[in-house]
């Protein structure tokens, strides 16, 4: 997980997507969700796609990318 000791960055962070958790691949202080492009801090990341490997910023987002039909009704 963010190790919160280790050197910080301001732009954005690659991450290797687990089960879980998630691996710190280079420093930044955010990601982008994959649906919306919002920026994500790395602190208040929760939702991501293991087998996409790629972040969300909301559920409603996570519904939207694999669920389309289901934000239809």
């Amino acid at each position: 997980m963010l190790n919160k000791f280790g050197p910080s960055s301001h732009g954005e962070a690659r991450l290797e997507y687990l089960d879980g958790d998630f691996r710190i691949i280079s420093p930044g202080a955010y990601v982008i969700c994959a649906v919306s492009g919002v920026h994500i801090p790395i602190d208040e990341l929760k939702y991501w796609s293991v087998d996409r490997q790629e972040a969300y910023a909301t559920p409603e987002a996570v519904l939207k990318r694999h669920f389309p039909e289901a934000l239809k009704a």
